[in-house]
């Protein structure tokens, strides 16, 4: 966790000289190579002290408006985030605590989700939590076969 430092001085031109430094062209690059990682954990190979995880967040979201792949990125949030809460996959069984990570899972991927996309991932949170994927069930990239069922893309 960042004490402050992420935000001080030109926090946007600091990470892309991190990804840069790494040998990507793009935010987008360099976390493809790094699929199913937490945000958290990106911005921590980024600069430990000094970038955030929703710094990663919204440069991500930035590239993904000019390549016009909004709901891919959607998708990708929520595979960081089901990666970091559920990293065996889907759990087999559902009990109190069980319902909980997973309510906490999609409610986060919900207030990460811009309001674009927003009614789209209510309808995918519903079909869900009506038909929950197979036990185990881990996607480990944004055009998994489920995702992509529950959000298509619809950019042009």
């Amino acid at each position: 966790m960042t004490d402050g430092r992420s935000w001080q001085g030109n926090w946007k031109a600091r990470l892309y000289e991190r990804v840069r430094e790494r040998g990507y062209d793009s935010l987008t690059a360099f976390a493809e190579a790094r699929p199913a990682i937490p945000l958290n954990q990106l911005a921590e190979e980024l600069g430990k002290d000094d970038v955030a995880g929703v710094q990663v967040m919204s440069g991500l979201l930035a590239e993904a408006e000019q390549r016009k792949q909004v709901t891919r990125f959607v998708r990708d949030v929520l595979v960081r985030e089901l990666s970091e809460t559920f990293p065996r996959g889907w759990p087999a069984m559902m009990d109190d605590e069980t319902r909980f990570q997973v309510a906490k899972v999609l409610g986060g991927w919900s207030a990460d989700t811009p309001d674009t996309h927003k009614e789209r991932v209510r309808q995918a949170r519903a079909a869900l939590r009506t038909n929950p994927p197979p036990p185990g069930w881990r996607p480990l990239r944004p055009d998994d076969e489920l995702l992509r069922l529950l959000l298509p893309d619809d950019e042009a």
